[in-house]
């Protein structure tokens, strides 16, 4: 199964593709195992390609649609999308990988006298993607991650104030990113499963570039996608969500 991971910026690319390369089994290690008929083939590395497809919904969507046009054009369709990178994290989970058991479009809506309404409430979609849970509690498993819906928004939150009414509106939320849900609309239209995985840069909130810890944030992504590669080696598409 190939698998494509989408980042918004260059420095998520390179973070996640390191993690990758290092989970790679030795150049000598590469003899097949003993077959065993009752469990299929033997598992191996996912073939996995890396994209940074630009920053926000619009252009995560976009960049996405692209790659997996390409690969079915070539003959190499890909059977699994992850949205990676780094992110914000609500209050307590400031800190470790965060794995989404729902990608939402937290702010896709309209602000009406009775306060947001959801583009599901309005009639005019969904804000919401369903992700395979059984994979994402291995992958969280496998990482020492926190699962929770994780947020997409086009405009990052700077206020206690929004992080309070977004905490509110989705209860048990535990990151917000900008990419999430455009990555789940372009694997959706092709009907293929998809996951977000994020490392916490910063708290949801308050503004405070000084608190940021994106070096660190990107190395546990390294971390985390070195540790979740046997995951995703032995999941098969079409297993139950």
């Amino acid at each position: 199964m190939r698998v494509l991971v989408v980042t918004a910026v260059p420095a998520e690319r390179e973070a996640v593709t390191r993690g990758c390369r290092r989970a790679e089994p030795p150049a000598d290690s590469a003899a097949d195992p003993p077959s065993d008929s009752r469990s299929g083939p033997p598992s191996g590395p996912p073939d996995v390609a890396v994209v940074a497809a630009g920053v926000g919904p619009a252009a995560a969507a976009a960049g996405t649609a692209r790659a997996l046009a390409l690969a079915e054009r070539d003959g190499r369709p890909f059977g699994l999308v992850v949205s990676a990178g780094i992110g914000g994290g609500f209050a307590p989970h400031v800190d470790g990988p965060l794995v989404a058991t729902a990608i939402i479009a937290a702010d896709l809506g309209a602000q009406t006298h009775d306060g947001f309404a959801s583009l599901t409430e309005l009639g005019f979609g969904t804000d919401r993607h369903p992700v395979p849970l059984a994979l994402a509690g291995a992958v969280a498993k496998a990482a020492g991650a926190v699962l929770g819906p994780v947020l997409t928004v086009s405009t990052a939150t700077g206020t206690a104030e929004r992080a309070a009414e977004l905490a509110a509106r989705h209860p048990g939320a535990v990151g917000e990113a900008m990419e999430g849900f455009g990555v789940a609309e372009a694997a959706t239209a092709l009907r293929l499963p998809a996951l977000e995985i994020r490392t916490v840069s910063n708290s949801v909130g308050p503004r405070d570039r000084a608190a940021w810890r994106v070096h660190d944030a990107l190395e546990e992504l390294s971390d985390a996608f070195t540790r979740i590669m046997p995951v995703l080696a032995d999941w098969r598409e079409g297993e139950s969500t």
